[in-house]
């Protein structure tokens, strides 16, 4: 991997979605380097042993939600960015997303058009506003 790579972990599963956002970024950027998983236990395996840049979580899980993940995640890091990519759009997903320590929430497949901006902007720490 090239020393200026930004690792990225997607977890979703749904394998569709997991091969079209690796994708997507490593198309957008090809210094991404992208890891798509489909459970938690093997995200937090790879969280457990690989340093990431940024996480993007589903909401909805088999095993654990992506806020509950989001929660984990935050007991052992503060400072990587979180973005949740989900299908529920509800105002109380997004406040539910903030409690859990996400720096950001994004809707699917509405803000596929913004991911690579927000990733970008979540990677460089630039990103501001919880939307």
């Amino acid at each position: 991997m090239n020393p200026s790579s930004r690792r990225i972990l997607y977890v979703d599963d749904d394998a569709d979605a997991c091969q079209l956002m690796e994708l997507w970024l490593q198309q957008f950027n090809e210094n991404y380097g992208v890891t798509a998983v489909g459970t938690v236990a093997k995200a937090l395996e790879l969280i457990s042993d690989l340093a990431f840049d940024l996480y993007i979580l589903d909401y909805r899980m088999p095993e654990l939600s992506g806020f509950e993940l989001c929660r984990l995640i935050r007991q052992e890091d503060s400072m990587t960015p979180i973005l949740i990519y989900s299908g529920m759009g509800r105002d109380v997903d997004l406040d539910e997303a903030l409690r859990a320590g996400a720096n950001a929430y994004l809707i699917k497949p509405n803000d596929l058009d913004k991911i690579n901006e927000t990733v970008e902007l979540l990677l460089q720490n630039k990103y501001r506003a919880f939307s």
